[in-house]
């Protein structure tokens, strides 16, 4: 039996763990805090529970493919999914806002009733979404394992959708707000993503939204998480939790087993990094094996920013508020030095009633930076001005709310703050960033290698060779390298879904 070691406790780790349990392999996981997760997660304050990732989760319904690979790792019909009418809503100046339904036929007559000068723009972009509902991506297989029967099989399944795939992967958020000639829609498309993402992404979050196959799970990240910690551990498999792994060992240009931060060795047949791209590449293997195209993934490609996240817990409900709503604001709030904002956008948790106590409401915000070195520089440096400058955030904050929603201030219990030192503190992630690759145009789905040049047993899988991210990605990434690796040993590969 082959002993395979697991950089990170995150979706994809205890994914790839829970595959190659099933297919017979010796698996542990090192993961260095003290909970799984990685960035899907969520912590206590006061009472309250704070969710760090899970907007939706893609394939939460049978009307897609990834719904039947989710059953694989936990009982999916033990969550409670909750599919909102509207995905979130746009405010703006003087009464003014957009509501951005999740069925197609809804958001496009609210869309021409207050845009009616972009009429055809609208059209053009509910008619590709009304279009690629058709699509179920085929994610049963990993493409690195496919034959060309595989291929045979997949490529009439896509070929329909080429072109325009390639139209709307061309072109960013961004863009095609610039296209609008009402404001409010030019910022309904800016804010569905970040405004560098390709529209496509957006297509598709609507098309899986429109099928009720991209709900939110009540409960939140961390305890999804836990369902896959708990499968992963019932197959057999073994997490060292506070275990960071600093190197990769290699002899001969083959991964031998890693070595833990406080110098302990693991040998092992394989080794898997689920962990940072950056610092796995560059600091645990010292940057030995890589070639041109390594190197243009991370001089070239842009990843998602970091972030400051602010978070209330307040003694209040908010009935009939949407949960996701983006608010104009009559002044800028600055975020850092090279980070200003003049709207944001306001989660409120009236849907999940499990992060509060009875009668009372979790509310984030959530305000993407890049400058991430400003944060890290910031706490090292002076931690006084570090506290300071969080507290100002969080006040800005809540006089925004204030004035949209009125008693709020005396009813807030709960104030956190997070900052992307935050975030590299206990996730490691190269600039702190909430994902991996930015989904820009030109780039899409696209998978990148899952092995490094001139290392055999060595894989790398999750965010950082799935641009787009996200928590099915991360799945998606550790099950297809179980799958590359069983047709390395020549097993077939197993599947088993998970009994209710």
């Amino acid at each position: 039996m082959k002993k395979v070691s697991i950089i990170g406790a995150g979706i994809t780790g205890l994914s790839a763990g829970c595959y190659l349990q099933m297919n017979g392999y010796n698996t542990q996981i090192y993961e260095l805090h003290e909970l799984p997760g990685g960035l899907c997660t969520s912590w206590k304050s006061k009472g309250y529970t704070i969710d760090n990732c899970i907007h939706w989760l893609v394939g939460s319904g049978p009307s897609d493919n990834i719904y039947n690979l989710w059953a694989e790792l936990v009982d999916m019909q033990s969550i409670e999914f909750v599919d909102p009418e509207e995905w979130l809503r746009i405010e703006g100046n003087e009464g003014r806002f957009i509501r951005v339904f999740t069925d197609v036929d809804k958001l496009e007559k609210e869309l021409l009733l207050k845009a009616p000068e972009d009429g055809k723009l609208i059209t053009e972009f509910t008619g590709a979404v009304r279009r690629f509902l058709k699509l179920n991506l085929p994610v049963e297989k990993a493409q690195e394992t496919y034959g060309p029967m595989d291929a045979l099989r997949v490529v009439p399944r896509l070929l329909p959708f080429f072109r325009a795939m390639r139209k709307w992967n061309s072109i960013s958020l961004q863009r095609y707000s610039e296209r609008c000639k009402d404001p409010l829609l030019g910022r309904m498309f800016r804010f569905m993503f970040l405004p560098e993402t390709a529209v496509f992404f957006v297509i598709m979050t609507l098309v899986w939204m429109h099928k009720k196959s991209a709900g939110y799970p009540i409960g939140g990240s961390l305890e999804f998480v836990r369902l896959i910690e708990k499968r992963y551990l019932e197959l057999g498999g073994r997490i060292n939790y506070k275990s960071k792994v600093v190197k990769i060992r290699t002899e001969n240009d083959s991964a031998t087993g890693i070595m833990l931060e406080n110098n302990a060795v693991q040998n092992s047949d394989i080794v898997i990094s689920a962990a940072d791209g950056h610092f796995t590449i560059f600091d645990m293997l010292d940057g030995k094996y890589v070639d041109e195209k390594v190197k243009e993934y991370y001089n070239r490609y842009k990843p998602f920013p970091s972030y400051v996240q602010v978070s209330l817990g307040v003694s209040r409900t908010f009935k009939n508020e949407p949960h996701t709503v983006v608010l104009t604001l009559d002044e800028p709030l600055t975020v850092d030095q090279n980070t200003t904002y003049d709207e944001i956008m306001v989660r409120i948790f009236n849907h999940d009633k499990t992060l509060a106590p009875k009668g009372k409401t979790v509310i984030t915000v959530l305000l993407p930076t890049y400058d991430y070195e400003y944060w890290i520089n910031l706490k090292s440096t002076d931690a006084v001005a570090y506290m300071k400058q969080k507290e100002r955030i969080a006040d800005e904050v809540v006089q925004i709310l204030e004035k949209r929603y009125g008693n709020l201030l005396s009813k807030i219990e709960m104030i956190d703050v997070s900052t992307p030192s935050t975030v590299i503190r206990y996730t490691n992630n190269w600039k702190g960033s909430f994902e991996g690759w930015l989904m820009t145009p030109g780039i899409g789905f696209r998978s990148m290698r899952k092995t490094l040049p001139g290392l055999s047993n060595f894989y790398m899988a999750g965010q950082w060779v799935e641009p787009g991210g996200g928590v099915p990605s991360a799945m998606m990434s550790g099950r297809n390298v179980a799958q590359i690796i069983c047709k390395s040993d020549k097993k077939r590969f197993i599947a088993q879904t998970v009994s209710s």
